[in-house]
């Protein structure tokens, strides 16, 4: 049970009975009598609100989008608990991927699951900004070295699978998030020919939220997506530069 096919389908399954709950942020302290009787969670939750105990959602989309990860990656990692033969691991902050699934289950190979959220314009028909796919001069440049962080060297994925999410941002209400949609796609097929930051060495989806959905980006193969980012010129800060070498020399003393 190998390909890329069967992961895509297991998470594309997976995310469609995801739905984000939070509402609102829980603070211990509150103005009520004890013991606090709710009867279902609707009244709890209009209770806890009454009493102070809830304070609302970050909106800025880097934070927002934080928590709505983290959920999701919660999630993911209880089902796949529950799936024989499946394992699952939480990537870093700041890492490479945010998933890593393996296990017999997905063929025995290791497979890199990325996700990226990003605010819906008030139009409905485009992202507020333009999801980042890769970090262009580091892991996907190089990609048989292992960069800090990351479980292993980007070529020993077997599949790259991306989960981009697209919500509403609804500053009335304190969970935030509505109409939370997920698309699940090989990143190429999501990729634009942008880099998703002025500053920063970024590879860019699509903003669009038709072709996210659909899977079509501006590649006609993942052949032509390597080809155009890898001869991209991206910077590559003195830093990054000693960097490499020194994960040169340390996997030619392997």
């Amino acid at each position: 049970m190998s390909s890329d096919l069967e992961v895509l389908a297991w998470l594309r399954q997976q995310c469609s009975q995801f739905v984000f709950l939070p509402a609102g942020v829980y603070v211990e302290q509150g103005d009520h009598g004890w013991p606090l009787v709710a009867h279902d969670p609707l009244d709890l939750t209009a209770k806890l609100e009454e009493a102070g105990h809830l304070v609302s959602l970050p909106k800025e989309s880097a934070a927002l989008a934080n928590v709505i990860e983290v959920a999701l990656v919660d999630f993911l990692l209880e089902r796949l608990g529950d799936l024989s033969g499946a394992a699952g691991r939480r990537g870093g902050e700041r890492s490479y991927p945010d998933l890593e699934i393996s296990g017999e289950a997905f063929g025995g190979t290791f497979h890199a699951v990325d996700i990226k959220m990003a605010r819906v314009k008030r139009s409905g028909k485009q992202t507020q900004s333009r999801c980042t796919l890769y970090t262009g001069n580091t892991y996907f440049k190089w990609p048989t070295i292992r960069w800090p962080g990351m479980f292993r060297p980007f070529d020993d994925y077997a599949t790259h699978l991306d989960i981009i999410g697209v919500y509403r941002l609804d500053i009335g209400f304190r969970g935030r998030v509505r109409d939370l949609e997920l698309f699940v796609h090989e990143p190429w097929r999501l990729a634009s020919k942008e880099r998703s930051s002025t500053t920063r060495e970024y590879i860019g989806a699509m903003t669009d939220i038709a072709a996210l959905r659909e899977g079509r980006g501006e590649f006609e193969t993942e052949a032509a997506f390597y080809k155009y980012w890898r001869a991209f010129p991206f910077r590559v800060p003195k830093a990054v530069e000693l960097q490499l070498e020194r994960l040169l020399r340390v996997q030619s003393h392997g």
